[in-house]
């Protein structure tokens, strides 16, 4: 069968898979457009709490400081672009590093132009743990935990062993949901952002791959592709 067709279909099956796995998200943000009282009040009592229980734990605040900076967005995409870059020089699969760093990059984009867009102030918290700049939704933190998470599992998935396949994906699903409980905790972050930042990172993150399949579906043009 002709490439061209090929691609343009499994392009198409990504543009329609993105648009249905963001519904989750853009319900969230019309709840959030709209001023929703059930919504606003879960989310304001979430972190108001939450930030008290974090005050009360020291340690834990300072653990939670460390982490968002270790986490912040830009420091996932480059430590992603690592990993890209080892899997490409060292195992020569280097279509997929370059979808999966290119993937991340426009997870990255797309997130600040959902925050611009939707324009959501920060919590406002009484002696709050930590200040955030920007709009609050959705997540830019969770939302590139959740891209790296989905992409680079996928990326190193041929490389995997049995036991690797069940390790991987729960250490990255562990990861997202320690990312999403920490913008929480330190008060930056409402708790429908989270949610939203992690399905938004999530849904590009699968779309991506399936256009990316689609699109490259030659056998052999990288050695360990179909293992």
């Amino acid at each position: 069968m002709p490439a061209r067709p090929v691609r343009t279909r499994a392009l198409l099956r990504a543009a329609a898979l993105g648009v249905a796995a963001c519904v989750p998200v853009l319900v969230i943000g019309w709840l959030v457009r709209a001023q929703n009282d059930t919504l606003l009040r879960l989310d304001e009592s979430a972190v108001q709490s939450a930030t008290a229980f974090t005050r009360e734990h020291p340690a834990l605040e300072r653990s939670l400081l460390v982490y968002q900076e270790v986490l912040a967005p830009w420091a996932v995409v480059v430590a992603g672009g690592v990993v890209c870059l080892w899997v490409w020089r060292r195992h020569g699969l280097a279509t997929r590093a370059l979808w999966a760093f290119g993937t991340q990059l426009a997870s990255w984009g797309i997130a600040a132009l959902a925050k611009e867009l939707a324009g959501r102030a920060r919590p406002v918290v009484d002696d709050a743990v930590a200040h955030a700049p920007g709009s609050s939704f959705p997540s830019g933190h969770a939302a590139a935990s959740a891209t790296a998470a989905v992409t680079l599992t996928l990326l190193v998935w041929p490389l995997l062993g049995p036991r690797g396949r069940v390790v991987v994906p729960v250490l990255a699903g562990c990861l997202t949901v320690a990312t999403c409980l920490d913008r929480v905790l330190v008060g930056v972050h409402f708790p429908s952002d989270v949610v939203a930042g992690a399905l938004l990172g999530a849904a590009v993150s699968t779309a991506s791959y399936v256009g990316y399949r689609g699109w490259n579906p030659a056998p052999g043009t990288d050695h360990e592709e179909n293992r």
